[in-house]
This record gives C-alpha cells, structure tokens and sequence, in this order.
C-alpha cells in the first residue's frame, strides 16, 4: 500500500512540473509574438536643420495635425516708409560740396550792388531784403531782381523780409506796392478781432509770393503789455493768453498759404532794451519764461512754424555769459524743452548786442557752435569763409553742419521753394 502511494506522489509531481514548464513556454511564445507585431520604435536624432525648419514652417507633427489648421507663419518686421521730404534732402545734401553746406547756412542782407553774382561765389541760402531793396520800384523790377538771384543759384534760395505790419514794413510802404502800408496786430485785432488777424495774413502772403518773397520773419511772439517797452509796439500787446492765440491765428494761416514763417525773439523779449543799439541782460526768473514767454513760442511750434529767431538778449537764468543767440543752453532749452525740430536762426550777427562779445569772423563760427542752423547777418563775405574753415580745423563737426543743412533743405521742399526736385537734379 505505502509502494502504492509513493507511485503516486511521484505521477502527481511530474504532472505538475509539466504543467510549470508548459506555462512558461506558453508564456514566452506570447511575449515573442507580441514583439513581431509591434516591434521596438527606436526615435531618430533630428539634425539641426530639421529642428529649424520645424520650428520655422510649423510641420513638425503635420501627421497628427487638424488638417483644417493653417500652418503658423512668422511674423514679418513692419515695413518702414521713407519720409519723401528726408529722402529728397539727403539726395541733395549727397551732392553738395563744403562750400556748398555752409553756404547754405547764411541768410544774407542783399548788396546793393552784385547781388546776383554773390549768391553763386558764395552759395548763399538766402537773401533777406529791406526797405531800400523795394523805394521807388514797380512790381515787375522788384521781381526782376529778385528772380535774378533765384536764377544765379544752384540751390532755390530762401527770399525773405520783415513784414510784420505797424513800425515794421518793408514792401507796403511802398505805394506802388500796396496803396497803404499793413496796420500793425494790435490795430488790425482792435478793429476786426481775429477774423481779420486771418484776412491780414492772407493778404500779406499772397502779396509777397507775388513779388517772389518765401519768407515772412513773422509773427512776433513777445509777450509786453507795457507800452514804455522797447518791443511793445511790434508786439500783440497783450496777456501770454491771447499772444498764444495770435501766434497760434498767425502760424496756421501761413502754413495755408505756404508761407515760411519765423517766431521771434526767442527767449523771449520782455522790457529789455534795444539790442540794435547795446547789450541788454534780462534778470527775469526762469518761473516768468516758463509760465509767460515760451507759451507763445509752444503754440507757434504746435502749429508747425518753419523756423524760430534767437534774440541776442543776455538771459541770466539760462546763461549769464553770452547773448541767447550764441548760447548753448539756450539752444538746448529751444529744442528739448519747447521741442523745436526746425531751422534755428540767430538775429542779425551785425547787431551791437552779440558784436561786443567776438569779432565778425568768431561770432559766426560760435553761432554755429551754439547749434543755429542759419545765421541772419550782413558780412557774409568773411563770415562764409570763416565757418568753412571752422569746418576743416574741426572747430565745427561735419555731423553737425549736415544736420543743419538737411534742416534747411527740408524747409525748402516742404514749403515749395525746391519745387520739383527730379528736375533740379538734373
């Protein structure tokens, strides 16, 4: 019995051990067959190009992308359009000589005699023109002369005058000219308010670009309502308010016009004396400039003014060495605070205020250095050659000469003096 039963175990134990093993065959058969259908995916480096290109098109996974989605695009810088009125000018200050730039710097007094041929020895920017340029002539011999110095320059000139109407005439008080001389903006607002403020520099504009005249120094910008004060006559005669509003009437209507206009007499004139005659230093707090004067000026350069006068008054609180006209911080104040991107230009250099403090060759060189783009003067014959070497020695950067002179042309094509630029390359 007990031989029995060890047979026994020993069937069931060889039985069980085959089991065993059939299940571990089986199992590895399974594990084989799943191996050849889905076999191992190894994932292959991607170059850098592939990289690149992925992230650039967007068709790294274009197998599992919506079919219906655009592929994302890079976005493209903006296009920058060139300003036609920059381009122009550059093209033409490309072409220019030394002379040429600095020539284009001074705004001359017009000589009495040889006039024409100054304007090509000398490539002058523009002529300034005064009573004696207009007693006793027609119409048809003014703009005979005058479009005799257009025809003897290279460059369009800037042909200007002060016209400001009461004390300061220079074309109507000839009768030939107009019948009676233009009334004066505290006599015009007096009698017609600002409506004929407007109609009053309608016609002045349209009398000058008759004559051939581009330029207009005008308006006054000079806060005075003390009738003892030296500018007071030329001035509105009223509050900053109201010469804010005058300056603001005066400036829009003619840029209208497309006359060129000049804001006048920065800083700021006050009660000072006759710089014509002497220096005059002006002892005003920077408070009055900032609450009072510059309001004007500020309106006048919101209302696209071409160029702003620099007077030759000392004032103490910006500078208290020099004239404003020849002052650096002054000029500074002119364009970072008041924000004036125009051409800047000195009151007449021949003026005892500013001839005091240099000679006729320096104070045009320190003009320039101050960072006036134009210089209003009367002896441009050693003045011009005085800059040019100024420029050679390095006591004037070329960067700034054509800063200046690109100012100017721009001036000139906006306002329609360089009127058809392909033609005038030619």
């Amino acid at each position: 019995m007990k031989k029995v039963r060890n047979i026994v175990v020993i069937v069931l134990s060889v039985i069980c051990v085959g089991i065993l093993v059939f299940l571990l065959w089986n199992l590895r058969s399974t594990e084989e067959s799943a191996q050849e259908i889905i076999p191992e995916v190894q994932p292959e480096p991607m170059s850098e190009q592939s990289v690149s290109d992925s992230d650039v098109s967007g068709n790294g996974a274009e197998n599992s992308a919506d079919p219906t989605e655009l592929p994302e695009t890079e976005e493209s810088e903006p296009v920058k359009t060139e300003d036609p009125v920059e381009q122009r000018a550059e093209e033409l200050l490309a072409g220019m000589t030394l002379e040429e730039k600095v020539g284009q710097m001074f705004i001359a007094r017009c000589p009495e005699t040889d006039a024409a041929s100054k304007v090509t020895q000398y490539h002058l920017g523009g002529y300034i023109l005064f009573a004696r340029d207009f007693t006793g002539k027609t119409k048809e011999e003014v703009t005979a002369a005058i479009q005799s110095y257009q025809n003897a320059a290279k460059v369009p000139l800037l042909i200007g005058v002060d016209e400001e109407g009461g004390t300061v005439n220079r074309v109507s008080k000839n009768a030939n000219l107009r019948e009676t001389p233009f009334a004066s903006p505290q006599e015009l607002y007096a009698q017609g308010g600002w409506d004929l403020i407007r109609s009053d520099t309608q016609e002045k504009c349209q009398l000058l670009q008759s004559l051939g005249i581009n330029l207009n120094f005008a308006p006054v910008c000079d806060v005075s309502q003390d009738p003892q004060d030296f500018i007071y006559a030329r001035s509105f005669g009223q509050d900053a308010e109201q010469t804010t509003e005058y300056v603001r009437t005066v400036v829009q209507t003619m840029s209208q016009e497309q006359m060129g206009s000049v804001l006048k007499h920065f800083p700021g004139y006050g009660n000072n004396s006759d710089t014509h005659t002497g220096i005059a230093y002006d002892e005003r707090p920077i408070e009055r400039f900032v609450n009072s004067d510059f309001l004007p000026f500020q309106a006048g350069i919101d209302a696209g003014a071409d160029m702003v006068l620099v007077a030759h008054n000392v004032v103490s609180c910006m500078d208290d060495q020099v004239p404003a006209s020849i002052s650096l911080p002054v000029h500074n104040i002119l364009r970072n605070e008041l924000g004036f991107d125009g051409v800047i230009i000195t009151d007449d250099l021949v003026m005892e205020g500013v001839r005091q403090f240099a000679g006729d060759a320096e104070i045009a060189v320190r003009a320039v250095q101050a960072g006036n783009d134009m210089l209003c003067c009367t002896d441009f014959e050693v003045q011009v050659p005085a800059v040019i070497k100024a420029v050679e020695t390095g006591e004037i950067t070329e960067e700034c000469l054509n800063e200046s002179v690109l100012r100017i042309l721009k001036m000139k094509i906006k306002l329609g003096i360089i009127a058809d630029y392909q033609n005038f390359s030619q």
